[in-house]
């Protein structure tokens, strides 16, 4: 509905325009019409003035905006224009009482199931405006002629004094390219004995006839305009040669034809691509040999450096492939990004193109200007038949040059079987990134576990540490990523394979480890933390002990403008945020059993104070603490963590074992005897 047809009363402009819509953006068009007619009843003269407005506002058909009425690609018979010199109105206007200039309209066409040419309106939002049968426009009667073949009264038509058959229509297309379009060669024949110096016309789009039968397929009409002296090198808007189309449509007849009329073999499109690009990309040899036996070169690249052996990797076209090999092409030449063919052929996933390539002595250590040989392209595109052929061919020497294993790209893409057949194989499973690719990397990470578990990959992680991984190389531990993801399963893997569980951040330093930090929401995770090591200690060690804390400084800029970068971050600081606040009982609880004698600083001790069922966590840290902590702490001490994991093995009561591994809380066994 068209804004203006709804008044606003009381006011002295009644028309409501495009900008004050939103009013009623959430009506219905039959709530809008609905409101217009009752205001209108109500004031007449606000009536008279919106209709002269509506009026007014309404464009004619030839007015109509060109989005109301698209051009048509190629002009089919039933909608084409009369050969008049003043053209018709649009057939296609848009609905006048729902049309709106300010909201242009999107208009489709379409055919129902009985063939009946229908046309849709729709708003942006994709809301249907109105869908009604498309005008009829008269067809022009020559072309309805030629389109039939009718050569007798095409004859008859040509011979009236008023048939110019020179006068193009909207698309710049005269008879002669609809009998070449229609494959009407005997309308050609009509056509051309009239006006024998058309036959080299060009369409708007720079099309001959001669390049319309070609692209048709009509190999009549092609030997017929190459019979009457059709150029065959005349090309369209896009350097298309009718040569170039008649490969791209695979018709080695024509082909065969243009060739015999000294088409030329080794022009190239807009983007460089020869005749012998279209028949390589489509594997037809047949045509290939012909390309060549004219004299096509066999090495022309494009603009992108592309010559046709690489569109016959990129294609996966073993046979087109082995045509060119065998008539001189250099299998490791480059494109102008440094990829080769067999480089190619692995980023395209043909595995039959990489094992013919391997077999006649294809270049597998050959790198491109990203530095990637071609085994880490398969690695990163997942194709695990691809990485296998490639293994015994590549130097493991010229991958670590490179500074990036394919171990790194698989476990990036969580390409699982491509990560075990390198491992296998016996890539370095703690090989480093290079330093301009780790710069690549917001993190700076520089193993293959490290994008193995920022993946939550628990498999891939597994292999890889089973394999050997250290996960300790990393300048952020893989051990944080997995605390800060909560995954308790990457967490227990690292740590049993060596991983620092008082790893520290250095680029933001802190007085506690880490780890600690990133697991506080977990409390699970954090209770396996202080079990197998972790420094509780050092948590409670604030500089500022009993005496007033500064200020918490809640803003990065805040900190970064009033803090030099050494300074360390206190544990209280960091509980003390609104992300850890409401669980710092809990935190406290649990860090409280791996500790002695400590003492909690002020601020630790504010926030024990601040809820009352945390009043039995601020006994539990008040002096001095129970004997049998002490000993327990004492006892860990000198075992060590591995031995404290072997005692199961150990005459020792299973109490003990308990007690020591701090489970006495969990299980309520001790709760007697304590």
């Amino acid at each position: 509905m068209a804004a203006a047809s709804v008044s606003m009363p009381g006011s002295t402009d009644t028309s409501l325009g495009f900008d004050d819509y939103s009013l009623y953006s959430n009506l219905s068009d039959d709530e809008l019409m609905q409101l217009a007619i009752e205001r209108s009843l109500t004031d007449s003269q606000s009536f008279t003035s919106r209709t002269e407005t509506t009026k007014t506002s309404i464009p004619t058909s030839r007015q109509t905006p060109a989005i109301a009425c698209p051009p048509q690609p190629s002009p089919p018979a039933a909608v084409q224009q009369p050969r008049q010199p003043t053209p018709e109105p649009c057939p296609a206007n848009p609905p006048r009482n729902l049309y709106n200039p300010q909201i242009p309209l999107i208009v489709s066409h379409f055919v129902t199931g009985n063939g009946k040419r229908m046309v849709a309106y729709r708003r942006y939002d994709g809301t249907l405006v109105e869908v009604k049968p498309e005008a009829e426009v008269e067809e022009d009667p020559i072309v309805k002629t030629i389109r039939d073949g009718d050569v007798g009264t095409l004859r008859q038509i040509i011979k009236k004094p008023d048939c110019n058959v020179l006068i193009p229509n909207q698309y710049g297309w005269i008879p002669l390219h609809e009998a070449a379009y229609y494959g009407q060669d005997q309308c050609l024949k009509v056509l051309l004995r009239v006006q024998p110096g058309m036959i080299n016309k060009r369409t708007l789009k720079d099309q001959t006839a001669l390049l319309l039968a070609v692209s048709k397929d009509k190999t009549d009409c092609v030997e017929c305009l190459l019979e009457k002296g059709a150029d065959p090198d005349l090309a369209n808007q896009d350097k298309e040669t009718p040569l170039y189309k008649a490969c791209e449509k695979e018709n080695s007849t024509t082909v065969a034809m243009l060739l015999n009329y000294r088409a030329s073999v080794n022009k190239s499109c807009i983007q460089g691509w020869t005749a012998l690009h279209e028949a390589v990309c489509r594997n037809n040899v047949e045509i290939c040999e012909m390309l060549v036996k004219a004299g096509a070169k066999i090495s022309t690249a494009n603009m992108y450096g592309i010559t046709p052996i690489f569109v016959a990797a990129q294609t996966g076209s073993v046979d087109a492939l082995r045509f060119l090999l065998k008539n001189g092409a250099d299998i490791n030449s480059q494109a102008a990004d440094g990829a080769t063919a067999l480089y190619e052929a692995c980023k395209n996933g043909h595995a039959n193109v990489v094992e013919f390539l391997l077999s006649q002595n294809a270049d597998a250590n050959k790198s491109g200007k990203t530095g990637l040989l071609p085994i880490h392209i398969a690695a990163q595109r997942g194709n695990d038949g691809i990485v296998s052929l490639l293994i015994p061919a590549t130097s493991k020497a010229r991958v670590r040059r490179t500074g990036i294993s394919p171990l790194h790209l698989a476990a990036e893409r969580n390409r699982d079987d491509v990560l075990e057949l390198l491992i296998e194989a016996g890539f370095d499973v703690n090989a480093i990134l290079s330093e301009d690719r780790r710069k690549m990397y917001e993190d700076h990470r520089s193993t293959a576990l490290y994008f193995a578990v920022i993946n939550n990959n628990i498999d891939a992680t597994s292999m890889l540490l089973e394999a050997g991984a250290n996960p300790n190389l990393d300048t952020f531990s893989p051990l944080l990523v997995a605390l800060r993801q909560g995954c308790m399963t990457t967490m227990t893997l690292l740590i049993k394979h060596g991983a620092n569980i008082n790893a520290y951040i250095p680029t933001h330093p802190t007085t506690f480890p880490a780890t600690v930090m990133f697991c506080m929401k977990y409390l699970s995770m954090l209770k396996y933390l202080m079990d197998n090591g972790c420094d509780a200690l050092s948590c409670f060690n604030c500089v500022y002990g009993s005496n007033p804390h500064p200020p918490l400084k809640t803003t990065r800029s805040n900190r970064e403008d009033s803090e030099p970068q050494s300074v360390c971050v206190q544990f209280c600081e960091v509980i003390s945020t609104n992300t850890y606040s409401r669980w710092a009982g809990p935190i406290i609880d649990v860090l409280l059993d791996y500790v002695g004698h400590v003492k909690l600083c002020a601020r630790l001790m504010e926030h024990l104070d601040s809820y009352p069922d945390w009043e039995s966590i601020k006994e539990k840290a008040m002096p001095p603490r129970p004997l049998m902590q002490l000993c327990r702490l004492k006892i860990r001490q000198l075992l060590g963590i591995k031995r404290l994991k072997k005692i199961k093995r150990l005459p020792v009561p299973g109490r003990l074992i308990k007690f020591l591994n701090h489970e006495e809380r969990t299980q309520d066994y001790f709760g007697s005897e304590l």
